[in-house]
């Protein structure tokens, strides 16, 4: 009997390959997933690899060792996009085309289209860049300029692919590894985080502006509630794991009718720091089906 419902799932790896080497596979059979976006596949096609009982599209990019997404579906696809297939329209994003950040999939079982972006990291904006304050060599702000391209431009193109599945009658859910939180409850150490990539006020106010309850909804907030967490990401270094000192960065954000059938999150995060599979943790939505 077919069950009532989808569950997806959004996970930032960190290297296929290595996260297989710590139990991705073994996870993946245990949770199955009906979807799951992953991002930062950090391999070549060719060594990317199967994942039994999943139709699986990917674009592994033309930067070697960094980026790629992918999408795996127990039901396969009707159709999938990526930005070398159908290249952005908007301006700013043409840069990124062979980068391997976006992947898009028409689901076989459900009017939904599901999108999945590793959104860049940026950096510092020049007027915070300090030596000794920052772990890179300071850029200038070249970094955080480049993001804030980005982001100009995929708020236009991720307008169009929203409104592209609405026309075709589907609903629309972008998930991934936005490298942005958005809220103090997203940010154990908000305070500081102020000035950090990531949690910058215009950063913030950017995917604030993604979001509307006419346009897209941040599930993973709205099953959650107004309080701390649910953390996805934490730093490999010290203890930031075992304290549970990270940030929400990884998102699902459902068009108003699929965000209304959102039932339950749940991260996966692992009992201990020699089981972790990445530095980031999946994160799992229960949906209603239509």
């Amino acid at each position: 009997m077919t069950t009532r419902e989808l569950k997806i799932a959004s996970f930032n790896v960190n290297g296929i390959r290595a996260a297989r080497r710590r139990g991705f596979d073994e996870w993946l059979a245990r949770r199955q997933p009906d979807v799951i976006g992953i991002q930062e596949l950090r391999s070549p096609a060719e060594l990317v690899g199967e994942f039994p009982g999943y139709t699986v599209c990917f674009d592994s990019g033309s930067i070697p060792g960094r980026n790629g997404v992918a999408i795996a579906t127990r039901v396969p696809p009707l159709a999938h996009r990526t930005w070398v297939t159908h290249p952005p329209k908007a301006r700013g994003l043409a840069p990124y085309a062979h980068h391997g950040r976006y992947i898009e999939v028409d689901l076989g079982e459900e009017p939904l289209t599901v999108a999945c972006l590793y959104l860049p990291k940026g950096g510092l904006p020049a007027n915070l860049q300090r030596p000794g304050n920052i772990r890179e060599k300071p850029d200038g702000g070249a970094k955080h300029q480049r993001k804030m391209t980005f982001l100009d431009g995929f708020a236009r193109e991720l307008d169009r692919n929203r409104l592209a599945a609405k026309r075709a009658g589907r609903e629309f859910l972008l998930i991934g590894d936005l490298n942005i939180a958005h809220l103090q409850h997203d940010v154990t150490n908000w305070r500081p985080a102020r000035k950090m990539e990531g949690f910058l006020p215009e950063e913030r106010a950017w995917l604030g502006d993604q979001l509307s309850p006419r346009k897209l909804v941040d599930v993973v907030r709205q099953l959650h509630g107004d309080r701390p967490g649910p953390l996805s990401w934490w730093s490999w270094a010290g203890e930031s794991f075992t304290k549970d000192v990270g940030w929400r960065i990884d998102h699902q954000l459902a068009t108003p009718g699929l965000a209304k059938r959102a039932r339950w999150v749940q991260v996966d995060k692992e009992t201990s720091p020699d089981a972790r599979l990445s530095d980031h943790a999946p994160v799992v939505v229960g949906y209603e089906r239509s």
